[in-house]
C-alpha cells in the first residue's frame, strides 16, 4: 500500500472513532513516534536496513530471550 493510501485509510479509520479516550490515545502514540521518525530519517539506508532485519527476525519467537537472561549475560 503507498503512502497515500495508508494516509487515507488512517484518516478513514480515525473519523470512525467515537470513544475520545481512544482518540487520545491514538494521538498520544502518534504524537510520540514523531521523534522516532527523526532518528530513523538520520539513519543511513544500511542501518534502517538492518533494523527492519533485527524487526522480522524478533518476529520469530525463537530468535528471541527473556529479560531475565539478557541481563545475566551482560
Amino acid at each position: 500500500m503507498s503512502a497515500p493510501e495508508l494516509k487515507s485509510n488512517i484518516h478513514k479509520i480515525v473519523e470512525s472513532i467515537e470513544s475520545e479516550q481512544l482518540l487520545q490515545s491514538v494521538y498520544d502514540f502518534l504524537k510520540s513516534r514523531e521523534k522516532t521518525s527523526r532518528i530513523w530519517d538520520s539513519l543511513t539506508t544500511e542501518q534502517q536496513q538492518e533494523v527492519m532485519l533485527a524487526y522480522e527476525e524478533s518476529e520469530d519467537e525463537s530468535n528471541l530471550i527473556d529479560r531475565d537472561q539478557f541481563f545475566k549475560s551482560k
